[in-house]
């Protein structure tokens, strides 16, 4: 495949993943829930948390394509391929819930993107042991994110809280099979930067 033709397929796959409704073929956890009867505060919170998990998932998307695209072990590229599904169906998941509460996605969603792809890709030229290392902690960020979120969200949502419970197990396999394919621990100041980056997104995403 030349590189004219994978630029053209990663152009692609980010137009699909910021502008088109993502599918999901797993059961939206929750979805047989009754709906909440959340007063409009408690939904423009939970819409708002929502729309930060759907940025999170745009990133994880973009992270695991830039990643996969620079990656030279089969073995591993396909393993970030399937996580990628993964994160495809929390995509669906996170979308749905922010219609269901009246919100709306980030207006920065294709800023996020390039972002995260960016990082993806400078992470998979560094060799695989530190390209896993730094989705290992990626995951472990966005698992502890998220029960922050389970925290944070209107006690009544049992629907967004079942999503949001459901997407950090995964996060955690994820994290885990990085671990087995080889993933190297971090330094400290790297964690703290992502920790710091991901601190600015998510308040940004919170409004816009």
């Amino acid at each position: 495949m030349s590189m004219f033709d994978a630029l053209i397929i990663e152009f692609d796959k980010a137009l699909r993943t910021v502008f088109c409704r993502a599918e999901t073929v797993r059961v939206v956890p929750g979805a047989e829930l009754p709906e909440a009867d959340l007063s409009d505060a408690e939904k423009a919170r939970a819409g708002a948390l929502m729309r930060i998990n759907h940025v999170g998932e745009i990133c994880a998307q973009a992270l695991y394509q830039g990643q996969a695209a620079v990656c030279k072990d089969a073995r591993i590229r396909m393993a970030l391929i399937h996580a990628a599904d993964e994160e495809t169906e929390h995509l669906a998941w996170t979308e749905r819930r922010i219609g269901e509460l009246g919100a709306r996605k980030s207006w920065l969603n294709p800023v996020w993107y390039v972002g995260a792809f960016s990082f993806g890709a400078i992470a998979g030229k560094l060799g695989d042991g530190w390209n896993l290392g730094f989705l290992a902690e990626t995951e472990r960020q966005v698992e502890a994110h998220l029960e922050r979120h389970l925290d944070a969200l209107p006690e009544a949502d049992a629907r967004s809280q079942a999503i949001v419970q459901q997407m950090k197990v995964d996060e955690a396999a994820h994290a885990e099979m990085a671990v087995g394919l080889g993933a190297k621990e971090l330094p400290a100041a790297v964690k703290t930067a992502m920790r710091m980056a991901a601190k600015v997104m998510t308040t940004t995403a919170y409004r816009l």
